[in-house]
């Protein structure tokens, strides 16, 4: 029977059986010819941290608990990760009121809100580089302020010069851009210092700038100040800006100066990247920055670039970035000062007194050569394979210790630094001594069995 299509005075007729049938026969072969599949983007296709694939060798095997032997990660760079050290009181304080006074639970502007921006011109300002509010753009952590950094600078075909051993996000946000990476070399048997000859050897029509780490991750090197200015040199003759990579700047040890790069720079333009995560204990809360400096304004455009990038992610987290002008700019001889300086006082003392004690440990193990440390939380250590030859690389010295001693440390490979690994050395003294002990037995075990 024909019905009449409302309002519209159409008639329909039903579709007959004979006819339905086929319709519908033919969609649902259509159908099962064609199956889901989504594929990724290109742009997450080339994005992979080469850490993965090193480190899910290492802990994929399924491993039963050691008795006596409780497990000892000393891999993540966290310093929350043990719980011996806490963010400033002042900090905690701080959130508990911004959240109970609900006036930063909205949108801010997406480079950051402006009374953090000025906080982290006035606290980073020297003598020699004075920033602006402008100056500075607020990212979700120093990880963030990087992305926006190498995804403002370069392009399909570009190439960044990067350390190594260096942190690997470099490589991974340079090549998730379709950009790659020249690494050139830090010298330990001269504290990581770089080999500034080859540095600028690698510099290409294509290369779009220098990135420099200080105080380093994972050396825990600090560079000084004349060596630094071997950095500025290249960078001036070749017209490239330096990203200076400055998450651990005021966290140096006694006696070892450490001078921001862009101080250093009167005639080349600076990108410092920067954050709350290390110094204040609190790498989960994510606000970070970029701090431009352009003597030579170079940077006009990338601002403008910076700028666009941020509205990607709407800004980072506008309650955390409310903390960021009493904890960076608390008034000068006020409690919160006080408070401030003495929690500062007792990270770092815990920090340069676990590094001694690494350090000092550790270079009397067989076969094992630690590189002193200057600053940050970390220690590279040499393994010899003449001396331990029953162990063939740094993967397998990871590997092995993992499974006879419960003790996890990152393999050199994973910061283009074979037969080396690293140590974070922020966690409890006893938990240091206990994997220390063990390290030692299982290098004097594996010594035996070669002789």
């Amino acid at each position: 029977t024909a019905f009449t299509l409302p309002l519209m005075g159409v008639p329909l007729q039903p579709t007959s059986p004979a006819k339905r049938n086929k319709t519908e026969t033919g969609a649902t072969s259509t159908q099962h010819a064609k199956t889901w599949h989504v594929a990724m983007s290109v742009k997450a296709q080339r994005t992979a941290n080469p850490i993965r694939a090193i480190m899910e060798k290492i802990t994929s095997q399924k491993r039963e608990p050691i008795e006596g032997k409780p497990m000892i990660p000393l891999s993540l760079g966290d310093p929350t990760a043990f719980g011996n050290l806490q963010a400033p009181e002042v900090l905690s304080e701080t959130m508990v009121s911004l959240v109970r006074g609900a006036k930063h639970n909205g949108y801010g502007n997406s480079a950051g809100a402006e009374d953090a921006r000025a906080a982290v011109a006035k606290r980073f300002s020297t003598p020699h580089c004075i920033y602006k509010a402008s100056d500075i753009i607020v990212a979700s952590g120093c990880s963030g302020a990087l992305e926006i950094a190498i995804n403002g600078i370069v392009d399909e075909g570009d190439n960044l010069l990067v350390p190594k051993p260096g942190f690997p996000l470099y490589q991974v946000l340079a090549e998730s851009q379709g950009a790659s990476v020249k690494e050139y070399d830090l010298l330990p048997s001269q504290g990581w210092q770089a080999d500034l000859a080859q540095l600028e050897s690698l510099v290409d029509a294509r290369t779009k700038a220098l990135i420099v780490n200080n105080p380093s991750n994972p050396c825990g090197s600090v560079f000084p100040k004349e060596h630094l200015l071997g950095f500025i040199d290249i960078a001036a003759r070749h017209k490239l800006p330096i990203i200076a990579d400055e998450i651990y700047g005021e966290m140096a040890f006694e006696g070892v100066a450490f001078h921001p790069l862009a101080e250093l720079a009167p005639h080349v333009p600076v990108i410092t990247v920067g954050g709350l995560a290390k110094q204040f204990l609190v790498p989960g809360w994510r606000v970070g920055w970029l701090m431009l400096h352009d003597p030579v304004h170079a940077l006009d455009d990338l601002r403008e670039g910076f700028n666009r990038l941020t509205q990607l992610i709407v800004g980072a987290s506008t309650l955390v970035q409310g903390a960021v002008p009493r904890v960076l700019c608390p008034e000068a001889g006020s409690a919160d000062a006080a408070s401030l300086a003495a929690s500062d006082q007792h990270y770092m003392t815990t920090l340069q007194d676990n590094a001694r004690f690494t350090y000092e440990r550790l270079k009397g193990v067989v076969g094992l050569t630690p590189v002193e440390p200057q600053g940050a939380m970390y220690v590279m250590v040499h393994y010899d394979p003449a001396v331990l030859p029953g162990i063939r690389t740094d993967a397998e010295f990871v590997e092995r210790l993992l499974a006879e001693e419960a003790v996890f440390v990152l393999p050199g490979a994973c910061f283009g630094a074979p037969h080396f690994f690293r140590i974070v050395f922020s966690g409890p003294r006893e938990k240091l001594a206990d994997a220390f002990d063990r390290m030692e037995a299982f290098c004097m075990r594996h010594r035996e069995e070669g002789v």
